[in-house]
């Protein structure tokens, strides 16, 4: 009995030694990267746009893309496109968001893109809406070489010029608005490719205001091509998809008529100004 119970305390020191076994640190590294390769959610989803330059992303760990479904109050996954852009493209961002806050007065440390959304969101808190269409046209006389527009100028209104103006739009610009494409219109009777369609607007994503969307591209941008290029531009922005799409040649609605300014503002509208429904009054 006494040897049943020696062999017995035996085993169980046995059995106790090798659960208390240390993991080496090679073998302890791999489970911990096994571990984080798998997070709890899942991991962020990449799908390809149209064209090489941008990718958008989904992630359900990030706050800033969730939205609140009003009609059960659950959270709605959005996704948030990646530019990848190149050293020219990045040259031209800061060019232009350094005529932007030298226009302005206002200053940021931000660089890229996002310094450029943040000093123009600052215009938006600070300004008037006149105020702040007055400095974007300043900002791009600024920041395009005088030359440019007199020379476009001197080229008379035409199907030739209005779709050349829609071409260098889509491989010009993606930088500021992202990719687009050329599609087809109906033009005083006849088919013309003065359309630039713009998949999903780089500014209002980034941005997430409709009223800077509004005042701060929009408006300036149609009275800057009109003024400088001599032709006419409606930008007709898509809110629900923010898409939208430049028509050259066509002459824009009056303010109070155009649909454009009659969308209230998002709810998780970044911009946070003086409102409570719409960033646009």
């Amino acid at each position: 009995m006494q040897n049943w119970t020696h062999t017995l305390n035996f085993f169980k020191i046995s059995l106790a030694s090798n659960m208390s076994t240390t993991i080496p640190s090679s073998q302890a590294n791999v489970c911990s990267f096994l571990k984080s390769s798998h997070p709890k959610h899942g991991p962020p989803v990449l799908s390809a746009l149209t064209r090489p330059g941008s990718v958008t992303t989904t992630s359900n760990n990030n706050p800033s893309n969730l939205k609140t479904d009003t009609r059960d109050k659950t959270m709605i996954v959005e996704s948030k496109t990646v530019h990848n852009d190149n050293w020219l493209e990045r040259m031209a961002i800061n060019h232009l968001s350094k005529a932007v806050q030298e226009t302005s007065g206002l200053e940021t440390d931000v660089p890229g893109y996002k310094g450029l959304v943040t000093v123009c969101a600052a215009m938006f808190k600070e300004f008037s809406l006149i105020q702040q269409r007055q400095l974007v046209l300043n900002a791009l006389e600024k920041a395009i070489p005088s030359f440019y527009p007199f020379l476009i100028k001197k080229m008379p209104p035409s199907k030739f010029t209005r779709e050349v103006f829609a071409f260098f739009a889509t491989i010009g610009f993606r930088w500021l608005v992202g990719p687009s494409e050329l599609r087809e219109l109906e033009f005083e009777g006849k088919k013309e490719r003065n359309v630039v369609h713009i998949t999903k607007c780089r500014f209002l994503e980034e941005s997430n205001c409709i009223g800077m969307c509004t005042n701060l591209c929009k408006m300036p941008t149609q009275e800057f091509i009109h003024k400088n290029l001599g032709t006419p531009v409606n930008m007709v922005p898509n809110f629900d998809d923010m898409s939208c799409e430049y028509v050259f040649g066509q002459e824009p609605p009056a303010q109070e008529d155009d649909p454009a300014f009659k969308q209230p503002c998002y709810k998780l509208c970044n911009a946070k100004q003086r409102h409570t429904t719409s960033c646009i009054s």
